[in-house]
């Protein structure tokens, strides 16, 4: 049986973990490229923008929430693929609401970008 790590190795065990689960997202899921990429051309955006901290709070917090929920789409899928290879309802039914959730996370994410965006050109 295998020791169970304690401490400073099971912490950085668990970040090994991390890295490569965003190493695999990174090569082998466009979608998280693409929403990353994003990520990183508005990260400094944030910087400059005339708004509150707490309103760039959310819209990192938002961006980060974008990321998150792919990367948890993106294990629903590859484990439904895994013990579903063929077709299956329930596989559909289960990639269609991790994709869903996605969609809303986006959906949220656009939706405090243009609340930011009418702040600042149209401030009330």
């Amino acid at each position: 049986m295998k020791a169970n790590k304690t401490g400073i190795a099971r912490i950085l065990a668990a970040f090994t973990y991390s890295a490569d689960g965003i190493s695999a997202a990174f090569r082998h899921e466009a979608a998280f490229r693409q929403e990353s990429l994003l990520y990183v051309l508005l990260l400094p955006l944030l910087y400059f923008l005339p708004l509150p901290l707490l309103f760039k709070g959310l819209l990192l917090a938002v961006n980060t929430l974008v990321l998150i929920v792919e990367l948890l789409n993106s294990a629903i899928e590859s484990v439904v693929d895994l013990v579903s290879p063929e077709y299956n309802i329930y596989a559909k039914r289960a990639k269609d609401m991790g994709s869903a959730a996605v969609l809303f996370s986006l959906l949220l994410a656009l939706v405090l970008w243009v609340l930011a965006f009418v702040d600042i050109f149209f401030p009330y």
